[in-house]
């Protein structure tokens, strides 16, 4: 991996498409609170940005790690100190970006989550996102998802789209398996399976205990600072713990409804 993809990252989403829009945004704040269509379009269009930045540098470590040789003990263990040097940046730069998102959408009233669809709550409405989607070619679990993004995806027959990362893709997930399994999904914490060898956990009730805690219920904290591919895999470990075939998951990705 070149380094120059780095500065790519770093240089035209944060640089060209956060710093100079969001500039321009705000110096364009509208007196009466009502931005004008194609500023929220902008806006959210920053925020989208920003959530890209996080999850393709999540997806460029896990490259990074994969491209080392680990059988020569000298390259593992330069990349090992390159690994824990990135991932405290990581933390920190993670940091940064969720407080300027929270920012930016308290500030503007745009928000991520806005264009998001369900059709928990529904049948007409579901049977039409399901048919929206559907017109779009599916993705199965197991697949690669590194450097894509999300929109949408079908559990059992119910549809959710406007989503814009693996991170929201995965939380949705997660609550839609606590409502038709809450008593299953509440033992996660103490499932082995969602413990790694260092003790870690993928479910817990105390969020200093994550890195980047999302909170699923009350008292029911998950990790998400995870890549695209780290999600999927802890998505095909839930869908194997709640006895749910792989085949009964389509996901659908922006490059395929952009194309």
């Amino acid at each position: 991996m070149e380094p120059s993809f780095v500065r790519q990252l770093l240089e035209v989403y944060l640089s060209a498409n956060l710093a100079s829009s969001l500039r321009l945004s705000i110096y364009n704040h509208p007196k009466e609170g009502v931005w004008e269509p194609i500023m929220q379009t902008r806006i959210r269009t920053i925020l989208e940005d920003l959530e890209a930045v996080r999850e393709n540098l999540l997806a460029l470590s896990d490259d990074i790690w994969l491209s080392i040789d680990h059988n020569d003990s000298d390259v593992l263990e330069e990349g090992f100190q390159f690994k824990r040097a990135y991932n405290e940046k990581m933390a920190a730069f993670d940091t940064l970006a969720s407080e300027l998102s929270v920012m930016v959408q308290q500030f503007t009233a745009v928000r991520l989550e806005s264009d998001e669809q369900s059709g928990e709550e529904s049948e007409s409405e579901n049977e039409r996102i399901v048919q929206e989607l559907n017109r779009e070619e599916p993705h199965l679990i197991g697949e690669d998802f590194t450097y894509k993004r999300p929109h949408g995806f079908i559990l059992d027959g119910q549809g959710s789209t406007g989503i814009t990362t693996w991170r929201r893709l995965y939380e949705l997930f997660c609550q839609q398996l606590l409502r038709r399994a809450p008593d299953r999904f509440r033992t996660l914490s103490e499932n082995p399976d969602f413990i790694s060898n260092r003790g870690h956990h993928a479910f817990t009730s105390d969020p200093d205990h994550l890195r980047q805690a999302s909170q699923i219920e009350d008292n029911l904290y998950t990790e998400v600072n995870l890549s695209a591919n780290n999600i999927r895999d802890t998505i095909r470990l839930l869908l194997t713990t709640f006895e749910i075939p792989e085949d009964h998951l389509q996901l659908f990705l922006r490059e395929d409804r952009n194309a």
